[in-house]
């Protein structure tokens, strides 16, 4: 497999590796005439990450301290973990990104505010019929991801929706795009109908949707909302945060939403009879899944009962504290 990548317009894709089933990350490179790189999306801070780096450098031909900018589309470890260690090498080349996503960094990550996150997490998938005798293992997961998102960057700077920011040689849009995660943002050249998407839309799979104990209160309806405002983008080539840079993003994104219709069908038809949340998981996505796996299939469980709930197609009963819901009759 080919790790870094020249996709043209001193436009470099770097896989950068995870230690999780969708193996890498994209990282991108983008140079400017002058020799400066704005980085975007740097990755998880694991050993064979910071290794891949060392590659990037060398072949795509760039000193840390040209480094001018880490600019991140969104807050999740995997594309936020490396961004104060990259700082701290290129000697504090200043770290962007929305200020909905240094929120939700300093919430989750923060020595200030992630104890808290942690429980509320947890409070959050008991109330949807997570065993407590599971408990404990997700905390050790979800504490497990400070190392990999160390050290924090400590120079940030705010980028607002609808901002020019500067990538290389090219100016770009900074777009809201959210759903995936709070504050999320693509960057969109139009006079090339180029787009750095994140994990907006994606090639092959589809961004995870989850509800979370902060943040949007139904996200699954703001991502579809937010699918229905790129969709008129005419994109020649989109950027984006997993798997190979591609064409016919208006495509995708309409195959996207037809995934969420259909899924929300299968949950519905299953909602026959009262299920918990933990229950409708396990209907949904079986019983062989890994901590982390389990994480973002129950929390995106919980954000497409949520849209179910509000859109009037399930009801929601509650005892001893535990949510089931059940679908409406029609």
């Amino acid at each position: 497999m080919n790790t870094i990548i020249d996709r043209g317009e001193g436009i470099w894709q770097v896989k950068v590796p995870l230690p999780f089933p969708l193996l890498w990350v994209n990282a991108y490179v983008v140079v400017g005439s002058n020799g400066d790189v704005d980085v975007i999306d740097p990755g998880l801070r694991t050993e064979a990450a910071e290794a891949r780096w060392a590659e990037a450098l060398d072949a795509v031909g760039f000193r840390w301290e040209r480094v001018r900018a880490i600019v991140l589309t969104h807050h999740h470890p995997d594309h936020y973990g490396l961004a104060g260690w990259m700082q701290a090498r290129s000697g504090g080349a200043p770290v962007f990104m929305s200020d909905v996503a240094r929120a939700s960094a300093e919430r989750l990550w923060g020595a200030a505010e992630r104890e808290r996150t942690g429980e509320a997490t947890l409070a959050l998938f008991a109330r949807h019929g997570y065993p407590e005798a599971a408990r404990p293992a997700m905390r050790e997961h979800l504490d497990g991801f400070v190392p990999m998102v160390s050290p924090q960057p400590d120079r940030i700077e705010t980028i607002r929706y609808g901002d020019r920011v500067r990538l290389g040689d090219a100016e770009y849009e900074a777009i809201h795009t959210p759903g995936h995660a709070g504050g999320h943002l693509s960057f969109w050249n139009e006079a090339e109908g180029r787009l750095f998407c994140g994990d907006h839309v994606l090639p092959g799979i589809t961004p995870n949707v989850s509800l979370l104990p902060f943040g949007d209160e139904d996200p699954l309806a703001i991502y579809l909302a937010s699918l229905e405002e790129v969709e008129r983008l005419p994109v020649a080539a989109a950027f984006p945060g997993h798997r190979e840079p591609f064409a016919h993003y208006g495509d995708r994104v309409r195959a996207i939403r037809t995934h969420h219709d259909e899924r929300l069908r299968k949950m519905e038809a299953l909602l026959i009879e009262p299920m918990t949340g933990y229950e409708l998981c396990r209907a949904m996505f079986g019983d062989k899944l890994s901590v982390h796996q389990l994480r973002f299939a129950l929390s995106e469980t919980i954000a497409h009962l949520v849209y179910l709930e509000n859109q009037g197609r399930v009801s929601r009963a509650e005892e001893r504290g535990v949510a089931s819901f059940v679908a409406r009759r029609r």
